[in-house]
């Protein structure tokens, strides 16, 4: 299965590179290409966290009554990561989820948070996810993303959703624009401090232990099983795909704030 996992990596890898090279990065260079940064890539830190709560409730048991399901590491792999993303620390040392500190991030950068709590509002509301993103006027790269991460969230499928989260959900984050946010940060720290904690504590959390834990899951979920492997090699490319036109949606946003600006 270690082959599987390399002609994985191999298939999806120029992909990738491409995203860590994505012009994106180079246009964010103040605040204000930050604040569009942030107000796109807000769903997808959101939409992760359901896809990380459809494995946790295929691969290990949260009904009453508890039976132990499915293989232990994988169950530790899925555990563990819910316990760092839903109820991490912040810069103060307080519980918060990673998703809750990046709305931190965003106000104390001046960021408008409207269309997300209004999203959430609807979320409460019982409005389906696609309607929300309707009804809050969420840009075409957005509704895109979460729709995909919903599409495979209800495929019912654990081998496409672990590939997806192992392959497709990488941060894809280059030293280029973590240094541009320290030097933002020696800038202007009471604009971007919680950002820059947010960057470094994701880093530190999404370590090569995860790493090897979430392929092992992969390997677990695939098996033997070739359509298996070829729907997890499939998805996983088409997961960084729709990141590409993401970042592509801000990227032309970034531009139409310039062209005003000029």
């Amino acid at each position: 299965m270690k082959q599987q996992i390399a002609q994985i990596q191999a298939s999806i890898s120029q992909t990738r590179q491409t995203l860590t090279e994505h012009p994106v990065y180079q246009q964010i260079h103040q605040l204000e290409h930050l604040q569009i940064f942030m107000q796109h890539h807000v769903f997808a830190v959101w939409d992760f966290m359901s896809l990380l709560k459809v494995l946790q409730r295929n691969l290990t048991c949260v009904e009453i009554p508890w039976i132990p399901v499915g293989n232990a590491d994988t169950r530790y792999l899925i555990n563990e990561i819910v316990n760092g993303e839903e109820s991490d620390v912040d810069q103060d040392g307080n519980r918060l989820s990673h998703f809750e500190i990046y709305l931190n991030a965003m106000r104390q950068a001046g960021t408008d948070c409207s269309q997300m709590e209004n999203f959430l509002t609807l979320l409460n509301k019982k409005v389906s996810v696609s309607e929300a993103l309707i009804q809050t006027n969420a840009s075409d790269s957005v509704k895109q993303f979460v729709d995909f991460t919903f599409e495979i969230i209800n495929s019912g499928k654990p081998h496409i959703q672990a590939a997806v989260f192992t392959f497709g959900r990488e941060d894809l984050i280059p030293d280029m624009f973590v240094s541009m946010v320290k030097d933002l940060n020696r800038e202007i720290p009471e604009k971007i401090s919680v950002f820059n904690y947010y960057l470094e504590r994701h880093i530190e959390v999404d370590g090569d232990h995860h790493s090897h834990l979430a392929i092992q899951m992969v390997e677990d979920l695939c098996g033997e099983d070739a359509q298996k492997w070829e729907e997890a090699a499939a998805f996983s490319q088409k997961a960084l795909e729709v990141r590409q036109k993401l970042w592509d949606g801000i990227a032309e946003k970034i531009k139409d704030l310039a062209t005003i600006e000029a």
